[in-house]
């Protein structure tokens, strides 16, 4: 039991790091496509990455590449999902610990 817990956390932070990385690098990529006038990333693609687990990455890409910015559903929408995020990961911290 104990093994198959620490395996299940190990995957988790494996799958968090990764979708972090993907919500920092579509960031990115968006940015990169609005500045050469290019097909973009559509929002929705954008904020469910955030939902699924990469929205720090999302919030550190918009930091860095200054995207998104001046848009107030990303300003507040993506901290927004971070916080429920934390909230929900306390929650379940809590009961299952």
């Amino acid at each position: 039991m104990v093994n198959s817990m620490r395996n299940l956390w190990a995957l988790l932070i494996i799958y968090l790091i990764i979708i972090n990385i993907v919500g920092f690098v579509i960031m990115y990529a968006d940015k990169s496509k609005a500045k050469r006038k290019a097909y973009r990333i559509p929002e929705a693609t954008l904020f469910t990455v955030a939902l699924i687990g990469g929205s720090i990455g999302s919030i550190l890409g918009m930091q860095i590449f200054r995207h998104k910015t001046k848009h107030w559903y990303f300003v507040i929408g993506m901290p927004a999902i971070l916080i429920l995020q934390v909230v929900l990961a306390v929650v379940l911290w809590m009961h299952f610990a």
